[in-house]
């Protein structure tokens, strides 16, 4: 399409106003601008096209043959493009609200407040993805992700919800009375990491520990993490949030705390712009509820 032979849509759509209110202000009143500013675009169009378009009729505004004639194309044209942008927004609103998070905050933060939500918003069909997989935020798709980080994913807009510091835990149990003071004591210990992730390699990289030998590793869904970690079934790396109670009640002992990064904690990870009506209730229930937890 030739863009260069259409005149500006603004002078189209103030037209429109004025043969539909016979009125320049009138028209000013439904498009929220003066009625100069009607007249100048109604004049520009007039330039544009050669044509009068409107006559005085009285104290109102009557459309030249030319004017009729455009008039009834342009309301054809403006139905179909309401008709159409309807019908996205439709189908947008009924499209489930799209979340992914990672197993262990799935099940050890989202699942058991989610009824709440579901009780002030059944109206909203969720899709909830608890994976550790680092997913593209793309229209269409993925409408939030609750990632753990220091915040800063380029191109996206990022809230800090829950700050925590990353923690290396084991059961009492499992420790005892061993004093651990450096990241090699705890090499010969067996490790708990959730599938997909590499935390464990990521801190002893910090902690500049290169292992002599092959690790005792065993991978897990986040659920089967947490549970074996209480079980005394070996050692893990996770989100100090998750455990505080498990660590208040001397279940779990703290060995190392992790607070390199700066702002470091869950965050609500989203695309620049407006956002989709179900995904606005969920970032305000989500803040209410740290708003709650704030007040205790």
């Amino acid at each position: 399409m030739d863009w260069r032979s259409l005149p500006s849509l603004s002078s189209l759509r103030a037209f429109v106003a004025v043969a539909e209110n016979k009125s320049l202000s009138g028209a000013g009143r439904e498009l929220n601008v003066t009625h100069a500013a009607i007249s100048q675009q109604v004049r520009a169009l007039e330039g544009f096209l050669g044509r009068q378009l409107v006559v005085r009729d009285g104290r109102g505004i009557a459309l030249t043959p030319e004017g009729t004639q455009l008039c009834n194309g342009l309301s054809q044209g403006f139905e179909t493009i309401l008709e159409t942008v309807e019908e996205l927004q439709r189908e947008d609103a009924a499209r489930p609200l799209n979340i992914t998070m990672t197993p262990s905050f799935a099940v050890s933060w989202l699942m058991p407040r989610i009824n709440d939500f579901r009780h002030k918003h059944p109206d909203i069909e969720l899709m909830l993805n608890p994976a550790a997989d680092v997913v593209e935020l793309r229209p269409g798709g993925v409408d939030l992700a609750i990632r753990f980080g220091n915040g800063e994913w380029a191109g996206l807009d990022s809230e800090l919800f829950i700050p925590t510091n990353f923690v290396v835990v084991g059961a009492s149990s499992l420790i005892g009375d061993r004093a651990i003071n450096r990241p090699e004591d705890i090499l010969d210990y067996p490790w708990l990491q959730e599938y997909g992730t590499n935390e464990l390699t990521i801190w002893l990289e910090r902690q500049g520990v290169v292992p002599k030998g092959k690790l005792n590793i065993t991978h897990l869904p986040g659920y089967m993490v947490l549970e074996g970690l209480r079980r005394g079934e070996g050692i893990s790396a996770t989100a100090k949030v998750f455990v505080e109670s498990d660590i208040a009640a001397g279940n779990l002992r703290i060995l190392f705390e992790d607070g390199v990064y700066p702002g470091a904690g869950y965050h609500l990870v989203t695309r620049p712009g407006v956002k989709r009506p179900p995904l606005k209730a969920f970032l305000k229930w989500l803040r209410d509820l740290r708003a709650e937890q704030e007040e205790r």
